[in-house]
C-alpha cells in the first residue's frame, strides 16, 4: 500500500513539475511584444476586417483618382515615421527594429508619386486632413516618448509585407497598372527575399527589446490608438462621402471656389454653424486643383487609403 502511494506521489509530483513549466512558458511566451500586440489588438483587427471599404477595395471597386491620393497621404504618413525612425536609431528601444535598406518606404512612394502626379507633383500636392492627425501623433512620439514608436513600425511595416501584396494585385487589376511595377512600388520591397523569414526575424527582435511589461502595455495601448485614430477618421469620411453624396442627388454637385473658403465647403455646414471651424482652410484644396470632382474623390481618397492600412492587419 505504501508502495503504491510513494508511486502516487510522484506522479503526481511529476505532473505538477511539467505543468508548472508549461504554464511558465506560456506566461513567457505572452509576455513576448509580439504576442501582446496580436492579441491586445484582436478587437480593432475584429472591427477593421468589417470595413466597408476593406471589402470594395477587395472587389476591385477602386478608381484611379481616388489611388493616387491615396498613395499621397501614405506618402506623407511614411515621411513621418521614417523621420522619427531616423531621429531614433540609436535609441535602445527601438534601434534593434531600424532597417532602413529593407523596409523604408519614402523613396517608393516618391516614384509612385512621379508616376501618378509627374515630375512637378511637389507642386501639386499637400497632407490630406484625413492623415493629419496620424501624421502629428508620430511625429509627437518619435520627439517625446520614442520607446513606442515600435507600435507605429510594427503596424505598418509587417502589414506592408502581409496584406500589402494582396492591395498590390487588387490595384493592378482594378487600375491596369503596369505589371512592371509603375505605380506600386510602395508594395515592392527589392531588398527582402522572403517576407515570411524577416517578419519572423522582426517580430525575434521587438521581443528581444529590453521593456518592462509596463512599457510593452504602453506599446500595445499605442497600437490601438493607432487604430482608433484610424476608425475615428475612417469614420468622419464615411459621413462626410454620405453627406456630399446626399447634397449631389438633391441640389446636383455642391458649388466650391478650391479657394480655401470653409464657407463654401458642404461638409462643414453644421460645424461653421457652430463657428468651430472659423478661420480654417479647406482640406479640400489640393484635390481641387487636381481632380474634376475633387470634394468627394478626396474624402473617398483618404478612405481609400485608411483602408489600405486596415486591410494590411487584416492580412498579418
Amino acid at each position: 500500500m505504501s508502495a503504491e502511494v510513494e508511486t502516487s506521489e510522484g506522479v503526481d509530483e511529476s505532473e505538477k513539475k511539467n505543468s508548472g513549466a508549461v504554464e511558465k512558458e506560456n506566461q513567457m511566451r505572452m509576455a513576448d511584444l509580439s504576442e501582446l500586440l496580436k492579441e491586445g489588438t484582436k478587437e480593432a483587427h475584429d472591427r477593421a476586417e468589417n470595413t466597408q471599404f476593406v471589402k470594395d477595395f477587395l472587389k476591385g471597386n477602386i478608381k484611379k483618382e481616388l489611388f493616387k491620393l491615396a498613395t499621397t497621404a501614405l506618402y506623407f504618413t511614411y515621411s513621418a515615421l521614417e523621420e522619427e525612425m531616423e531621429r531614433n536609431k540609436d535609441h535602445p528601444a527601438f534601434a534593434p527594429l531600424y532597417f532602413p535598406m529593407e523596409l523604408h518606404r519614402k523613396e517608393a512612394l516618391t516614384k509612385d508619386m512621379e508616376y501618378f502626379f509627374g515630375e512637378n507633383w511637389e507642386e501639386q500636392v499637400q497632407c490630406p486632413k484625413a492623415a493629419q492627425k496620424y501624421v502629428e501623433r508620430i511625429h509627437y512620439i518619435g520627439q517625446n516618448e520614442p520607446e513606442l514608436l515600435v507600435a507605429h513600425a510594427y503596424t505598418r511595416y509587417m502589414g506592408d509585407l502581409s496584406g500589402g501584396q494582396v492591395l498590390k494585385k487588387v490595384a493592378q487589376r482594378a487600375l491596369k497598372l503596369p505589371s512592371t511595377g509603375e505605380g506600386t512600388q510602395f508594395y515592392l520591397f527589392e531588398n527582402v527575399d522572403n517576407a515570411q523569414q524577416f517578419k519572423q526575424l522582426y517580430r525575434a527582435r521587438m521581443n528581444a527589446l529590453d521593456l518592462n511589461m509596463k512599457t510593452k502595455e504602453r506599446i500595445v495601448e499605442e497600437a490601438n490608438k493607432a487604430f482608433e485614430y484610424n476608425m475615428q477618421i475612417f469614420n468622419e469620411l464615411d459621413q462626410a462621402g454620405s453627406t456630399l453624396a446626399r447634397e449631389t442627388l438633391e441640389h446636383g454637385f455642391p458649388v466650391h471656389d478650391g479657394k480655401g473658403d470653409m464657407r463654401k465647403c458642404p461638409f462643414y455646414a453644421a460645424e461653421q454653424d457652430k463657428g468651430a471651424l472659423e478661420g480654417s482652410s479647406c482640406p479640400f484644396q489640393t484635390a481641387m486643383a487636381v481632380l474634376r470632382k475633387p470634394s468627394l474623390q478626396f474624402i473617398l481618397a483618404a478612405g481609400v487609403a485608411l483602408a489600405a492600412g486596415l486591410l494590411a492587419w487584416y492580412y498579418m
